[in-house]
């Protein structure tokens, strides 16, 4: 039996990325889902900020770093195919990474004053992280077309990647809206689902001769 390493790497990736945030959440009592981001888990006050950075969070952007390298090998070769998996292990991957290591400032400084330099580096990094990933799944879509049974991954692509779009517009629209952890949560969803729907495909595809 053929091995995936994009399909552990990914599914993995995922897996930690989703535990680590319920825990975070778990963890501290006082925090919402609905209306608080992601970073504010492992903001500078944050109780377990370490914890959750160093073993949470930054170990997933490995893993979805090594996915995109994997997915590279066991992939038909073709120039949008190494532009988008590399798009999901710069942008998602090495994003996330950077952004463990420069975490937000207190409550992850919503109005943006006096912010530090690693604030900066965060805030900066998630948006290209943002800005990169749904075109890179949206060009992954065209190059699963040509993959063996590929349409349906491609089709989901297309589905995923104007998802993460749509709510990549609607958080930036409105940065301090009552409901931006669930916005937030919608567009990391789209791009985790997309990784993980690749990595089973990608299982799939290393074991069918």
């Amino acid at each position: 039996m053929r091995k995936s390493k994009a399909f552990w790497t990914g599914t993995l990736g995922v897996a930690l990325f989703v535990f680590t945030t319920f825990l975070g959440g778990l963890l501290d009592p006082k925090y919402s889902h609905t209306s608080q981001f992601i970073s504010e888990l492992y903001a500078d006050n944050a109780g377990h900020a370490d914890f959750l950075r160093f073993f949470g969070y930054i170990p997933s952007g490995i893993l979805f770093s090594l996915f995109s390298v994997f997915a590279i090998m066991e992939t038909p070769k073709s120039t949008l195919r190494t532009v988008g998996f590399l798009g999901i292990g710069i942008g998602y991957g090495v994003g996330t990474i950077i952004c463990g290591f420069f975490n937000c400032d207190t409550d992850c400084n919503p109005y943006f004053i006096n912010p530090s330099s690693s604030q900066i580096i965060h805030n900066f990094v998630g948006f290209i992280t943002y800005t990169i990933c749904p075109p890179a799944i949206f060009l992954l879509g065209f190059s699963a077309r040509k993959w063996r049974k590929g349409n349906t991954l491609s089709n989901i692509s297309f589905a995923l990647s104007l998802l993460s779009f749509c709510f990549f517009g609607l958080l930036n629209a409105n940065l301090h809206s009552p409901y931006k952890g669930l916005i937030q949560r919608v567009l990391e969803g789209s791009i985790l689902l997309w990784i993980l729907y690749c990595s089973y495909y990608l299982l799939k595809l290393k074991r069918t001769p």
